[in-house]
């Protein structure tokens, strides 16, 4: 069995293999279970007992020699850059370009950080929502404009199952199942059925908020609403509330900010006005507490809502929302370092 051993040693120094298939093929016939340095072992068994010691230690001599030596040779193909394969000539010459972030993800995830500084943590839920979670529990009435065909896709044979219209559809499953505080952002995609042009689509995305507890007040959203008006725009900007309507809030306002474009002095952008509208706001109406089931004698609450769109138009100019979803390399790439 010595014999065997030394003329394996001698076969293995000398191997020589010319691609990483060979290399492999190798490694099978002398490595593997069913190779032959295994079946050496086998006969180790009928070594006998005053001679076992020297054989066992000259086959696994061997067997660190086959392994070092097939290490070699693979390690000889890698540094030479040898895949034993022929190139691919379809290949193109120039370095695939890296990806770039979506301006809607950077504006996104820039408005969560925000509210997160604020203490708001994420909150997500369905798209494809019920008549409850987005119309109802906001009390919006029967006969309201957004339950029209025109304004809200509704799922075929069940005119009970939407695609929502806004994200408080998520602030209600929250107030449903959550005893306050409350302190989310609802940041997601949503559907309203429009002609597609380039000041409107039939989805687009919205960031909400919601704050809940004994005691909030007006003053609070007002302080809220100017840090991150301030945070996303500049320290230089300035907010000012008008009165407005929304179902779920009262009272209600809309939030404008200084034109970033002009300073508020008064440009094509802003209609010569000084102001850009951004976002809805106001206090949470309790009869929204209460059909979630939160005691509104106890808490107050505000919310406030912005399309994501409409930020990123503020931010970077773009005049055209169709832009955010054409997928348009030449557009897409001039955000490859906005974040």
């Amino acid at each position: 069995m010595i014999e065997k051993i030394e003329a394996l040693l001698a076969e293995i120094e000398q191997l020589q293999v010319s691609t990483p298939e060979e290399v492999e093929a190798a490694r099978v016939r002398y490595l593997s279970k069913k190779g032959i340095i295994s079946s050496l072992m086998d006969d180790f068994r009928n070594v006998p007992t005053e001679r076992k010691r020297e054989v066992g230690m000259r086959v696994n001599a061997l067997k660190q020699t086959a392994t070092e030596r097939l290490q070699q040779l693979k390690e000889l193909f890698v540094q030479n850059g040898s895949s034993g394969k022929e190139n691919d000539l379809s290949r193109t010459a120039y370095p695939v370009p890296l990806g770039t972030r979506h301006p809607l993800s950077i504006v996104r995830e820039e408005i969560c950080d925000i509210f997160k500084r604020l203490g708001f943590s994420i909150a997500e839920g369905p798209e494809v929502e019920d008549d409850w979670h987005v119309f109802s529990s906001l009390n919006f009435a029967d006969d309201h404009p957004a339950r029209d065909m025109q304004d809200t896709f509704f799922i075929q044979h069940d005119p009970q199952i939407v695609l929502r219209t806004h994200t408080s559809s998520v602030q209600t499953r929250v107030m449903e199942t959550t005893a306050p505080p409350i302190r989310i952002i609802c940041p997601g995609r949503v559907y309203r059925n429009e002609a597609i042009s380039y000041r409107a689509h039939c989805f687009f995305h919205q960031v909400e908020a919601l704050y809940i507890d004994e005691g909030v007040s007006f003053a609070d959203l007002k302080q809220a609403l100017f840090f991150f008006a301030r945070e996303m725009f500049g320290a230089e900007t300035k907010i000012r509330l008008r009165p407005s309507y929304f179902p779920f809030t009262e009272p209600s306002a809309e939030m404008d900010i200084s034109c970033n474009i002009c300073g508020g002095k008064g440009c094509p952008f802003c209609k010569h006005t000084g102001w850009v509208e951004i976002l809805g706001c106001g206090m949470v109406d309790p009869n929204v507490l209460e059909n979630c089931g939160i005691d509104s004698r106890k808490y107050t609450g505000y919310a406030l809502g912005m399309g994501i769109e409409r930020i990123t138009n503020l931010k970077y100019q773009v005049k055209d929302l169709r832009m955010f979803s054409e997928n348009d390399l030449r557009f897409l790439e001039q955000f490859r370092s906005a974040y």
